[in-house]
């Protein structure tokens, strides 16, 4: 039976920079586990609660405001990245064609992106681009864990009848897992930092070659 993988110090969190292309990021080696989702998913404030902190991320009210690539360090070689919202209507085409690409290149290219956690409301989950994301993902077989979101907004029945009819939808796609999780109430934190933990502690190939 394996053992669990050693805990990360993610109250330690601090940040490192923000990158508006590809080239601006740090050096790409250790472990990078990004957080993505639609604008004003929750992707700051479940940032700020894994980690312990009120204003490490930028949560705002305001869909739309990460244009950036946002990179925060937990420890030597090991960090935690914002990538900007997408789906926000009134953020003019030519950002939003310029987030696109700039997240691709990221997902795309990045050989220490050793996970991906995906933030969607829980009342509103599963929107296309949602599914877009999950599809990029599994194509490019980057494990995925989902959280759902502002869980607290649900009453207990109808947050789990959520949990397992997504659960259900993606039950067909390797590496990839759901978890209900608020940033108000604390639900569902241990549990992703759990998963976190496991990321960072998987062997990289870019290591082992």
């Amino acid at each position: 039976m394996s053992s669990a993988p050693e805990p990360q110090d993610y109250r330690n969190a601090t940040f490192i920079l923000s990158a508006a292309k590809l080239g601006q990021c740090p050096a790409d080696v250790g472990v990078e586990v990004a957080f993505a989702g639609r604008s004003n998913a929750g992707k700051s404030s479940a940032i700020n609660a894994i980690c312990d902190h009120n204003k490490l991320a930028r949560a705002s009210k305001t869909p739309g405001r990460t244009q950036q690539i946002n990179f925060f360090a937990l420890a030597e070689d090991k960090r935690l990245v914002d990538l900007p919202g997408y789906g926000f209507a009134r953020v003019p085409l030519e950002v939003r064609a310029q987030w696109t690409r700039l997240v691709e290149n990221y997902l795309g290219k990045r050989r220490s992106l050793a996970g991906i956690v995906l933030l969607m409301d829980v009342r509103h989950p599963l929107k296309d681009q949602d599914r877009d994301l999950i599809g990029w993902a599994a194509a490019l077989g980057i494990p995925l864990h989902v959280l759902l979101t502002k869980s607290d907004k649900l009453s207990r029945g109808p947050g789990k009848s959520t949990l397992l009819a997504v659960r259900r939808e993606l039950a067909s796609i390797p590496a990839t897992t759901v978890q209900l999780f608020s940033a108000l109430s604390g639900e569902g934190i241990d549990e992703a930092r759990k998963v976190l933990d496991q990321w960072y502690a998987a062997p990289r190939e870019a290591d082992i070659a």
